[in-house]
């Protein structure tokens, strides 16, 4: 049984085609831990996100996760004095404003997506600000 009546311009059209984009792996140098967190960042985001000029940034973000996570599991010994414990804090907080930067420079946080009328807050408003001003009530 055919179509019935004009067929529309997109029916005409070629047939769409489909892309296979394959996801960028680990590259040298990575340690295995690193690799696994390059990995598990890479499967979360959509296929072609991560285009080849932002392989090295995400390459350095996994280094600092790592190195964050070394450094959290040496501030969990109890015998740290005042001194090593300071260092550790500062190098802590270095390895959170590198891993903050980097996540936000390749649109990985939340800030990052936000678009204020798409989105919608708790009370299910759109946007953060209310177009309303609560002393207008």
């Amino acid at each position: 049984m055919g179509h019935r009546g004009r067929r529309s311009a997109a029916s005409l059209a070629s047939p769409k085609v489909q892309t296979l984009i394959m996801r960028p792996a680990p590259p040298d140098g990575l340690t295995d831990e690193q690799a696994v967190e390059w990995r598990a960042i890479v499967d979360r985001m959509p296929a072609d996100w991560f285009t080849g000029e932002t392989h090295a940034l995400l390459a350095q973000f996994c280094r600092h996760i790592s190195a964050a996570r070394d450094i959290a599991q040496r501030l969990q010994d109890k015998r740290l004095g005042i001194k090593d414990l300071n260092l550790l804090l500062s190098m802590q907080d270095r390895e959170r404003k590198a891993i903050e930067s980097l996540a936000t420079k390749m649109r990985l946080t939340q800030q990052s997506r936000f678009h204020r009328t798409k989105s919608t807050g708790p009370a299910g408003h759109a946007g953060l600000i209310s177009s309303t001003r609560p002393w207008e009530g």
